[in-house]
Order: C-alpha cells, then structure tokens, then sequence
C-alpha cells in the first residue's frame, strides 16, 4: 500500500517514515510538513492512505480530511494525535477518518492499524477510545455556536446581533453551558470546552 505522511515535526516524520518502509506491504510515496503540501502530494501521487497529523500549520489534518472527503478523494484518511479530546475525534470521524492513532503507538500497532484502515476497517487507539467514551460532547450545537463566539471575546448583546437571538435567549444559553461543564464562570466553561476539543 503506498501511504503520504503528513507532520509538521521532521524528525518524526522521518521516524515515522523510515520505520513503515521497513515494512514488507507499506511504502511511504511521499512527506509533507503541512496541509496544503500534503493536499498538493495526494493530488498528484494517488496514495492508498494519508497519514495525516491532526494539527499542522496553515492547514490541519481534520482540515484537510474534511477537504477529502468534500473532493470525494478515495485515500484512507488515519488521523495521529498527542491529544486525546473528543470534540476532534468526532470532528475525524464525521470528516470521514477511518482510523485515530497516538503518535506514541509503537510502529508495529501503527503499521497493523494502516493495514485495517486499507482493507475497509477502522482503527482507533485503544488509550484514545476509551477516553473518548467516557467524555461525550454535553454541548448543543447553540451553545457551542454561543461558547465559540465568547471565546471570541464577544459580548452577549454582540453575540446576540451575530445569532439574531435575543440578550437574554444568549445568557440562558451561555449558564446552560457554564452548569453543564460545572464551570464557575463562562471563562472557566471556555477552557474545559476547549481543553476537550468541544468548541470545534
């Protein structure tokens, strides 16, 4: 199977990719260290799968899963990652990602996963898997919508102008959201909601 690896740090790009080329079936065809070369090598090589760090700079691997996926593009699409939130691997899967890894996972669990990925499965970490059950998203999509623009620094009346809601309709939402993060405040429901990936 011929993979693109995608990770903005070289040295373990070059880790990574030395370590699957030693594998019999996986040949790494090409690297790229952000989104848009990764974009730029997948138009023109055709790999079987991407493997595609899930923050980069100028675009990131959901972003770009999600630009694949919009394309039609059939490469597999495995999503490595040092964070375990669950707003991002909602976000991969609803991006159509078939697999969601730790960069850490020693190369024989990664070479194994790309190997299910490729041949229709999914792969998920096991460590990452577990976490994400146990953290499902409690937030609306109106009270992320809300949350997202108050991260912002948006008041409640501008939030309420942007949203066509009323002042009032925006603070309900905005104490639904700090009780259900049993947050103190509406900037300590910012950080929790961000720190578990929930505001993407």
């Amino acid at each position: 199977m011929k993979v693109i690896i995608a990770e903005d740090q070289a040295m373990l790009r070059g880790a990574l990719s030395a370590l699957l080329n030693l594998e019999e079936d996986i040949e790494v065809i090409g690297q790229a260290e952000n989104g848009e070369q990764a974009l730029a090598l997948i138009e023109t090589l055709e790999p079987d799968l991407c493997l595609l760090d899930i923050e980069m700079p100028g675009m990131s691997g959901l972003e770009l899963a999600e630009r694949l996926q919009a394309e039609g593009r059939q490469a597999g699409v495995v999503i490595l990652t040092t964070f375990s939130r669950s707003g991002y691997f909602q976000r991969a899967l609803r991006a159509g990602a078939r697999g969601f890894l730790l960069k850490d996972s020693p190369v024989d669990e990664l070479a194994a996963a790309l190997r299910k990925v490729h041949a229709g499965g999914k792969a998920v970490s096991p460590e990452l898997a577990l976490s994400f059950w146990e953290t499902e998203n409690p937030l609306t999509e109106r009270e992320r919508e809300v949350l997202r623009l108050a991260a912002e620094g948006w008041s409640a009346r501008e939030i309420a102008g942007q949203l066509y809601l009323s002042s009032g309709t925006v603070r309900n939402y905005l104490s639904e959201a700090i009780q259900k993060l049993e947050a103190k405040n509406r900037i300590e429901a910012i950080a929790i909601a961000e720190r578990n990936g929930w505001l993407e």
